[in-house]
């Protein structure tokens, strides 16, 4: 997942979560007002209903303890406004779902299948079982002569994905339910991890006025995207235009590996603005979904089937006159490195440097730097890196890192949720009984650059500070 958001410089503080800090994955570019809430970098997002089709299964323990009853099967989330569903399955049996929880799409690097060797056969089971392929044929495929209802195959795809996410011994109570799982787990094999859906890479990029700035790469499964400068670059005279320079209009769509540029004037003082673009896509299934508020974790689930949504996506530009350093920061979130890795690009023309834990890290212009911020699994982050460009938004990025769920320490008793239900209910809001659900994968203990780690709260809290070469200003706390 890449986290980006509004533009900075002197300072680098990753602090406690605290309340009314956007959701992670948000743009918040100074004066870019069309962009705001649009996600940034890649990936659809979703609020999550409930747990649409299901039947009973027991979950044991490698370690012992006492076994659990609990549903399982396929979750429904819904796109904003209701353009799209998708259904889902949880690969994170310990962690509870959240009542109208907003997920949005990631890579498994950024996800609780970090590390995790059966990722692969999990795709494998998706693209081989129900809803994928039709019950009918499921049994037939599958040697079940009994009577496999799409509960019993919902029961069994869930069954069979747990024994693999989360090492658990998961039995499904239905004869059917328990054939299919047991095949599945028998004739899974490796598949590849599918593409995101919609992607802008970088989701920023820096330079100076004058210049044509970029490429922002467009990376998408749609045949087509729409493309849409915000308000702040029209007012700005800042245009949207191809690799020849030529304008990219509104109503033009552009392709899967079309580069976009930033054409910003020579007249413009020091700013920002950003673009969206958007595609009615379908998002592939295997793509992992995380929860977005990091006060309130819920489970992760991936991709069983979808329906075509519309994914906006949002990109930024800032821009420095000469004589000093104009860079781009974004972070993504690194699991197998545990921590969130925090690249500056300066497009500028002179140093950008500054201090982490007394060593100085200097960018030089047109030079790149990426530094691993280490955040605990679990850990709620806030990191905030000052703007150089007075009036201009500072970037923002904050979250909570959800690599390997472990038990949320409220016992496997599910948390409540809008729909779903036990013992065959068919009526949402019938009953709260949602399967609890977590992982087994374990990423690698933090490793980097040391830094002081506080909790604070639940949160992380760093404290790197920047100088900027030319100025010689000092940071500012």
């Amino acid at each position: 997942m890449m986290l980006v958001r509004g533009r900075t410089a002197p300072r680098l503080a990753a602090t406690a979560l605290a309340a009314g800090l956007f959701a992670a994955g948000t743009i918040a570019t100074a004066g870019s007002a069309a962009a705001d809430e649009v996600p940034v970098g890649g990936g659809a997002t979703a609020t999550l209903e409930g747990l649409e089709v299901f039947g009973e299964v027991t979950v044991s323990f490698p370690d012992g303890g006492e076994d659990e009853e609990v549903n399982g099967g396929l979750f429904r989330l819904t796109a904003p406004g209701g353009a799209g569903t998708f259904l889902t399955y949880c690969i994170d049996y310990n962690t509870h779902t959240q009542p109208d929880a907003v997920y949005e799409e990631t890579d498994w690097a950024s996800s609780t299948l970090s590390g995790d060797e059966d990722a692969g056969k999990i795709h494998w089971i998706l693209q081989n079982s129900y809803p994928t392929v039709d019950v009918h044929a499921l049994a037939g495929t599958a040697g079940i002569t009994g009577d496999l209802t799409e509960e019993d195959a919902a029961a069994g795809t869930q069954a069979a994905i747990w024994q693999l996410s989360d090492e658990v011994t998961a039995v499904p109570h239905d004869a059917e339910a328990r054939a299919l799982s047991e095949w599945l787990l028998g004739q899974a094999q490796d598949l590849a991890e599918p593409e995101v859906s919609l992607e802008l890479t970088p989701p920023q990029v820096s330079g100076q006025p004058g210049q044509v700035i970029g490429p922002v790469t467009v990376t998408t499964t749609a045949d087509a995207v729409v493309v849409t400068p915000d308000l702040s670059a029209v007012e700005q005279g800042v245009t949207v235009v191809d690799a020849n320079g030529e304008l990219i209009a509104e109503d033009q769509p552009v392709a899967d590996g079309t580069e976009l540029y930033f054409s910003v004037p020579e007249d413009a003082t020091d700013g920002s603005a950003s673009l969206t673009a958007t595609a009615s896509a379908e998002v592939p299934v295997g793509r992992a979904f995380t929860g977005t508020d990091a006060e309130h974790p819920t489970q992760t689930m991936i991709l069983a089937d979808t329906s075509l949504a519309s994914i906006p996506v949002g990109a930024s530009v800032s821009w420095a006159a000469p004589g000093q350093p104009s860079p781009s920061i974004t972070a993504e979130e690194v699991c197998a490195e545990g921590g969130v890795e925090v690249t500056v690009t300066n497009n500028g023309d002179e140093p950008f440097a500054f201090e982490l834990a007394g060593e100085t890290v200097e960018v030089a212009a047109d030079g790149s730097e990426s530094v691993l911020v280490p955040v605990a699994d679990g850990q709620a982050y806030d990191i905030v890196i000052d703007n150089p460009v007075e009036g201009e938004a500072d970037w923002e990025f904050s979250d909570v890192l959800d690599c390997a769920a472990t038990d949320d320490g409220t016992g496997n008793e599910p948390a409540p949720a809008s729909t779903g239900g036990a013992g065959g209910a068919d009526t949402p809001g019938d009953s709260t009984d949602l399967a609890a659900t977590g992982s087994g994968t374990n990423p690698g203990l933090i490793v980097g650059i040391a830094v002081a780690l506080l909790a604070v709260g639940g949160g992380a809290v760093f404290f790197i500070r920047r100088r900027t070469a030319a100025a010689g200003a000092g940071s500012q706390e």
